[in-house]
Protein backbone atom coordinates (compact mmCIF):
# COMPACT_ATOMS: atom_id res chain seq x y z
CA UNK A 1 0.00 0.00 0.00
CA UNK A 2 3.05 2.35 0.71
CA UNK A 3 4.24 1.84 -2.94
CA UNK A 4 1.13 2.17 -4.70
CA UNK A 5 0.62 5.51 -2.54
CA UNK A 6 3.84 7.15 -3.38
CA UNK A 7 3.65 5.63 -6.90
CA UNK A 8 0.43 7.95 -7.02
CA UNK A 9 1.81 10.81 -5.85
CA UNK A 10 4.95 10.74 -7.68
CA UNK A 11 3.09 10.23 -11.42
CA UNK A 12 0.22 12.92 -9.94
CA UNK A 13 2.98 15.25 -9.36
CA UNK A 14 5.01 14.81 -12.25
CA UNK A 15 1.16 14.86 -14.68
CA UNK A 16 0.24 17.98 -12.80
CA UNK A 17 3.47 19.95 -13.32
CA UNK A 18 3.93 18.46 -17.17
CA UNK A 19 0.63 19.84 -17.72
CA UNK A 20 1.43 23.35 -16.67
CA UNK A 21 4.58 23.07 -18.76
CA UNK A 22 2.30 22.46 -21.47
CA UNK A 23 0.34 26.14 -21.64
CA UNK A 24 3.71 27.93 -20.04
CA UNK A 25 5.97 26.77 -22.76
CA UNK A 26 6.90 29.74 -24.95
CA UNK A 27 8.46 26.58 -27.63
CA UNK A 28 5.48 24.63 -29.18
CA UNK A 29 7.49 21.55 -29.62
CA UNK A 30 8.49 21.77 -25.95
CA UNK A 31 4.62 21.88 -25.07
CA UNK A 32 3.60 19.06 -27.07
CA UNK A 33 6.97 16.90 -25.43
CA UNK A 34 5.30 18.12 -22.32
CA UNK A 35 1.77 16.80 -23.34
CA UNK A 36 3.06 13.28 -24.13
CA UNK A 37 4.86 12.88 -20.45
CA UNK A 38 1.34 14.25 -19.22
CA UNK A 39 -0.53 11.53 -21.24
CA UNK A 40 2.04 9.06 -19.54
CA UNK A 41 1.38 9.99 -16.09
CA UNK A 42 -2.16 10.06 -16.27
CA UNK A 43 -2.24 6.23 -18.33
CA UNK A 44 -0.12 5.31 -15.18
CA UNK A 45 -2.34 6.49 -12.97
CA UNK A 46 -5.02 4.52 -14.79
CA UNK A 47 -2.86 1.62 -14.12
CA UNK A 48 -2.43 2.03 -10.66
CA UNK A 49 -6.40 2.29 -10.56
CA UNK A 50 -6.67 -1.65 -12.23
CA UNK A 51 -8.11 -0.27 -15.43
CA UNK A 52 -4.97 -1.49 -17.47
CA UNK A 53 -7.44 -1.20 -21.04
CA UNK A 54 -7.70 2.71 -20.50
CA UNK A 55 -3.84 2.79 -19.59
CA UNK A 56 -2.95 1.02 -22.91
CA UNK A 57 -5.91 2.92 -25.06
CA UNK A 58 -3.70 6.23 -23.87
CA UNK A 59 -0.72 5.50 -24.36
CA UNK A 60 -1.66 3.69 -28.13
CA UNK A 61 -4.11 6.18 -29.49
CA UNK A 62 -3.09 9.69 -27.82
CA UNK A 63 0.59 9.12 -27.80
CA UNK A 64 0.93 7.41 -30.77
CA UNK A 65 -1.34 8.98 -32.96
CA UNK A 66 -2.59 12.01 -31.47
CA UNK A 67 0.42 13.53 -29.81
CA UNK A 68 2.76 12.59 -32.21
CA UNK A 69 0.86 14.17 -34.99
CA UNK A 70 0.77 17.33 -33.33
CA UNK A 71 4.01 16.95 -32.71
CA UNK A 72 4.81 16.45 -36.56
CA UNK A 73 2.31 19.55 -37.72
CA UNK A 74 3.66 21.79 -35.17
CA UNK A 75 7.42 20.87 -36.67
CA UNK A 76 6.46 20.93 -40.18
CA UNK A 77 4.15 24.62 -40.19
CA UNK A 78 6.11 27.38 -40.67
CA UNK A 79 3.86 29.79 -38.04
CA UNK A 80 5.17 33.08 -36.66
CA UNK A 81 4.50 33.01 -33.00
CA UNK A 82 5.04 36.37 -32.58
CA UNK A 83 2.17 37.48 -34.30
CA UNK A 84 0.11 34.79 -32.57
CA UNK A 85 0.41 36.33 -29.17
CA UNK A 86 0.19 39.71 -30.15
CA UNK A 87 -3.45 39.49 -28.97
CA UNK A 88 -3.04 38.03 -25.98
CA UNK A 89 -3.38 41.12 -23.01
CA UNK A 90 -6.60 41.76 -25.92
CA UNK A 91 -7.80 39.02 -24.98
CA UNK A 92 -6.71 37.74 -21.49
CA UNK A 93 -9.61 39.36 -19.22
CA UNK A 94 -12.00 37.11 -21.21
CA UNK A 95 -10.00 34.20 -20.75
CA UNK A 96 -9.68 35.24 -16.97
CA UNK A 97 -13.29 34.93 -16.56
CA UNK A 98 -13.98 31.70 -18.80
CA UNK A 99 -11.08 30.41 -16.78
CA UNK A 100 -12.85 31.30 -13.14
CA UNK A 101 -16.17 30.22 -14.13
CA UNK A 102 -14.85 26.52 -15.27
CA UNK A 103 -12.71 26.06 -12.07
CA UNK A 104 -16.39 27.51 -10.06
CA UNK A 105 -17.73 24.76 -11.77
CA UNK A 106 -15.49 21.93 -11.24
CA UNK A 107 -14.75 23.04 -7.60
CA UNK A 108 -18.48 23.12 -7.22
CA UNK A 109 -18.93 19.10 -9.42
CA UNK A 110 -15.70 18.16 -6.85
CA UNK A 111 -17.17 19.28 -4.02
CA UNK A 112 -20.73 18.15 -4.29
CA UNK A 113 -19.29 14.73 -5.15
CA UNK A 114 -17.11 14.61 -2.01
CA UNK A 115 -19.71 16.10 0.93
CA UNK A 116 -22.31 14.55 -0.39
CA UNK A 117 -23.48 11.36 1.55
CA UNK A 118 -24.92 9.73 -1.49
CA UNK A 119 -23.31 10.51 -4.02
CA UNK A 120 -22.28 7.19 -5.16
CA UNK A 121 -25.63 5.89 -4.99
CA UNK A 122 -26.72 8.37 -7.77
CA UNK A 123 -24.56 6.95 -10.52
CA UNK A 124 -27.11 5.62 -13.08
CA UNK A 125 -24.96 2.52 -13.82
CA UNK A 126 -22.20 1.63 -11.84
CA UNK A 127 -19.20 -0.72 -12.80
CA UNK A 128 -19.26 -4.25 -11.65
CA UNK A 129 -16.20 -4.99 -9.44
CA UNK A 130 -13.21 -6.49 -11.17
CA UNK A 131 -13.91 -10.08 -9.07
CA UNK A 132 -17.16 -10.04 -11.45
CA UNK A 133 -15.80 -8.99 -15.21
CA UNK A 134 -12.77 -7.33 -16.48
CA UNK A 135 -12.57 -3.94 -16.25
CA UNK A 136 -12.45 -4.07 -20.49
CA UNK A 137 -15.82 -6.34 -20.28
CA UNK A 138 -17.48 -3.86 -18.07
CA UNK A 139 -16.39 -0.57 -19.82
CA UNK A 140 -17.73 -2.22 -22.96
CA UNK A 141 -21.01 -3.15 -21.53
CA UNK A 142 -21.45 0.22 -19.54
CA UNK A 143 -20.73 2.02 -23.30
CA UNK A 144 -22.30 -0.16 -25.72
CA UNK A 145 -25.36 -0.32 -23.50
CA UNK A 146 -26.36 1.80 -21.19
CA UNK A 147 -24.50 5.08 -22.55
CA UNK A 148 -25.35 4.08 -26.43
CA UNK A 149 -26.80 6.88 -27.12
CA UNK A 150 -24.70 9.08 -25.83
CA UNK A 151 -21.34 7.30 -27.39
CA UNK A 152 -22.83 7.85 -30.60
CA UNK A 153 -23.67 11.20 -30.09
CA UNK A 154 -20.44 12.08 -29.11
CA UNK A 155 -19.32 10.12 -32.12
CA UNK A 156 -21.79 12.54 -34.15
CA UNK A 157 -20.05 15.70 -32.27
CA UNK A 158 -16.57 14.58 -32.94
CA UNK A 159 -17.86 13.39 -36.61
CA UNK A 160 -19.14 17.44 -37.27
CA UNK A 161 -15.97 18.92 -35.44
CA UNK A 162 -13.63 16.97 -38.29
CA UNK A 163 -16.25 18.69 -41.30
CA UNK A 164 -15.98 22.16 -40.04
CA UNK A 165 -12.48 22.24 -39.55
CA UNK A 166 -11.74 20.73 -43.22
CA UNK A 167 -14.13 23.36 -44.33
CA UNK A 168 -12.69 26.37 -42.40
CA UNK A 169 -9.57 25.53 -43.41
CA UNK A 170 -10.19 24.77 -47.14
CA UNK A 171 -9.22 27.53 -49.40
CA UNK A 172 -8.77 28.16 -52.95
CA UNK A 173 -5.47 29.58 -53.70
CA UNK A 174 -4.33 31.44 -56.66
CA UNK A 175 -1.76 29.28 -58.63
CA UNK A 176 -2.41 26.02 -56.64
CA UNK A 177 -3.18 22.76 -58.66
CA UNK A 178 -6.74 21.45 -57.78
CA UNK A 179 -7.64 17.87 -59.54
CA UNK A 180 -10.65 18.05 -61.79
CA UNK A 181 -11.95 14.41 -61.94
CA UNK A 182 -14.21 15.14 -64.91
CA UNK A 183 -11.33 16.96 -67.31
CA UNK A 184 -9.30 13.77 -66.17
CA UNK A 185 -12.47 11.21 -67.29
CA UNK A 186 -13.16 13.24 -70.54
CA UNK A 187 -9.65 13.38 -71.82
CA UNK A 188 -8.40 11.94 -74.85
CA UNK A 189 -4.88 10.09 -75.98
CA UNK A 190 -4.94 12.86 -78.73
CA UNK A 191 -5.18 14.77 -75.95
CA UNK A 192 -1.80 13.55 -73.68
CA UNK A 193 0.44 11.50 -76.54
CA UNK A 194 2.29 13.02 -79.00
CA UNK A 195 3.87 10.16 -81.72
CA UNK A 196 6.82 11.64 -83.39
CA UNK A 197 8.84 9.78 -85.97
CA UNK A 198 12.79 10.55 -85.35
CA UNK A 199 15.10 10.10 -88.54
CA UNK A 200 17.42 6.92 -87.75
CA UNK A 201 20.33 7.81 -86.04
CA UNK A 202 19.67 11.44 -84.95
CA UNK A 203 17.94 12.03 -81.18
CA UNK A 204 14.94 14.03 -80.69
Amino acid sequence: MIFQALAFYLFALVAVGSAVMVISSRNPVHAVLFLILTFFNAAALFILMGAEFLGMILVIVYVGAVAVMFLFVVMMLDINFAELRQGFLRYLPIGAVVGLVLLAELLVVLGGWTFAPDASASVQSPAPGLEQVTNTRALGLLIYTHYLFLFQGAGIILLIAMIGAIVLTLRRREGARRQDIAAQVARRPADSVEVRKVPSGRGV
